[in-house]
């Protein structure tokens, strides 16, 4: 967990208040909690600094001079090194700046020891048990096209089934239109597969119906085999070109499977079953201090009660790739750590794109200068378990404790690709807020109270009180009954506002 080192303010007039965080005591920088005017001055570690400029909060103050090529440590460790010569007390920001980071690695394993996790606890939630032993936290009904063709008829399906049940009797009635499944070649092919094929067998879903059209590359015959095993009464078939009246026929199955799914109820399940995707975007530069460090603690409280966490975003992971490969529990899994950090890195240099150009303008406006800076607080979320399994995209997850999932930065694509790999809710930091849900319940932790309060109807969770003085055991015992309670069916906002999406990862020819 990271150590707060606070800076009062020296103005004798006003009450000493935290205004500035220095994460580390390496660091040469500190973040400002609020924003502070030029000529400001700073009592920090026995000296007196005066403000160059302006410095909005979330943003780094130069704590020395430094020279151009001099390193910028945040977090302890290297984030950049200054490409001009750059004040004490000055901005420190993508304008003054440049990442460290270059071309592929060669890496060694150098395990570390297994840390001291929280004791085992008998929580539990009330969920969903399927026929196959998973548990869900939601008894949806789903409705998914194989091809982006018979979209519509999916929704009309979907909208159909809403206006006769009213909704009663299951958690949501749900089509998810997407725009592949035809007119792909190779990999891209199979990731479609691969990700419909999991959201058929998710625990979520009290049932599903598949909707295809006939003549497209992801037929229907095809898809039922990648299954492999499956609850028959609970995923069924229409493929629309050989039937009379597809809506007709769609609604008889989806009257079944609504017979059945309404029929579920509720049983205590041991908080040990859940598994939860971590996931950031839009972050600012409070992301690593408060939001993503709590995820990090609750992700190590999860671990040990024999639950499993997923972290993906792999090009968020560059610079801080190593303080994770080394966590590996055995080098097997160091080695394909290395392979998921090092394909990554082939994928950009192979479709002539910068490695280390990752933060986005948001990302930048909230604080973040460079890669190295965004990796090191996005992996915080990670806590300090053990890593017990590397995943590759449309993998799904059957290792409980700590994995690592390949999938983009993208927020839609990693989420998707974390509830395609099992997680039954997906955790998201942010900064600056957003309002999409993936195709499971999307938690938004914000990592200030400004963003809480500004967007109630997007956030669901405040981690900001961490900068106002809640100790990080309340927050996170607060975060833990608050995390139960969703599993055991409060809505997120996603969900009250029915933003549900998927978006499925292309990198290839499209016909």
């Amino acid at each position: 967990m990271i150590k707060k080192y606070t800076v009062k303010e020296l103005n004798k007039d006003t009450a000493r208040k935290t205004i500035c965080i220095q994460i580390d005591p390496a660091d040469n920088v500190v973040v400002a909690m609020e924003n502070l005017s030029k000529g400001h001055s700073l009592h920090i570690n026995g000296i007196t600094l005066v403000l160059q400029e302006d410095i909005p909060a979330g943003h780094k103050i130069a704590l020395r001079h430094f020279n151009t090529g001099d390193y910028i440590i945040k977090y302890g460790y290297p984030v950049g090194h200054a490409i001009q010569p750059v004040m004490a007390g000055a901005w420190v920001n993508e304008k003054n700046i440049k990442t460290n980071l270059e071309g592929l690695q060669d890496y060694t394993y150098h395990p570390q020891p297994a840390p001291v996790l929280p004791g085992k606890e008998e929580m539990s939630f009330k969920g969903y048990c399927r026929k196959n032993g998973e548990a869900g936290i939601r008894n949806e009904l789903w409705i998914i096209p194989t091809v982006g063709c018979v979209n519509g008829i999916a929704q009309q399906l979907a909208n159909m089934l809403q206006r006769e049940t009213q909704g009663v009797g299951v958690d949501a009635i749900v089509a998810f239109p997407h725009n592949y499944g035809c007119s792909q070649l190779g990999e891209d092919h199979e990731n479609t597969r691969k990700i419909l094929r999991d959201m058929a067998l998710h625990p979520n879903a009290g049932g599903v119906l598949v909707v295809g059209l006939g003549c497209e590359n992801n037929q229907t015959g095809a898809f039922r085999e990648l299954l492999g095993e499956f609850d028959t009464e609970r995923i069924r078939f229409m493929e629309t070109q050989n039937v009379a009246d597809e809506l007709e026929t769609g609604m008889q199955l989806l009257r079944g499977l609504y017979d059945l799914a309404s029929g579920d109820v509720r049983t205590d399940i041991p908080c040990g079953a859940l598994r939860v995707g971590l996931k950031c975007g839009g972050s600012d530069g409070f992301s690593g201090i408060t939001a993503n460090p709590l995820l990090g603690v609750f992700s190590d409280y999860l671990v040990a009660q024999g639950g499993a966490t997923v972290l993906t975003e792999v090009p968020e992971m560059f610079g801080a790739e190593t303080i994770l490969m080394n966590r590996s529990e055995s080098e097997e899994v160091f080695d394909k750590a290395v392979h998921l950090i090092n394909d990554f890195k082939r994928y950009f240099i192979e479709n002539k794109q910068p490695v280390y150009e990752n933060p986005s303008p948001g990302n930048k406006a909230g604080g973040i200068s460079t890669l190295e800076e965004k990796s090191l607080g996005c992996t915080l979320k990670a806590g300090h378990s053990i890593v017990r399994n590397v995943l590759q995209y449309g993998d799904r997850l059957h290792t409980n404790g700590l994995n690592l999932l390949s999938a983009p930065g993208n927020d839609l694509v990693a989420a998707t690709a974390l509830a395609s790999a099992g997680c039954q809710l997906v955790l998201f930091t942010t900064g600056r807020g957003t309002p999409f849900g993936t195709f499971v319940p999307t938690v938004k932790i914000a990592t200030n109270s400004n963003l809480f309060a500004r967007k109630p109807n997007w956030i669901d969770f405040n981690a900001g009180t961490l900068l106002e003085g809640e100790t990080m055991e309340s927050s996170v015992k607060r975060f833990i009954r608050f995390i139960l309670e969703i599993a055991g069916g409060a809505y997120t906002n996603n969900e009250k506002n029915n933003y549900r999406e998927i978006a499925i990862f292309k990198t290839g020819v499209t016909l």
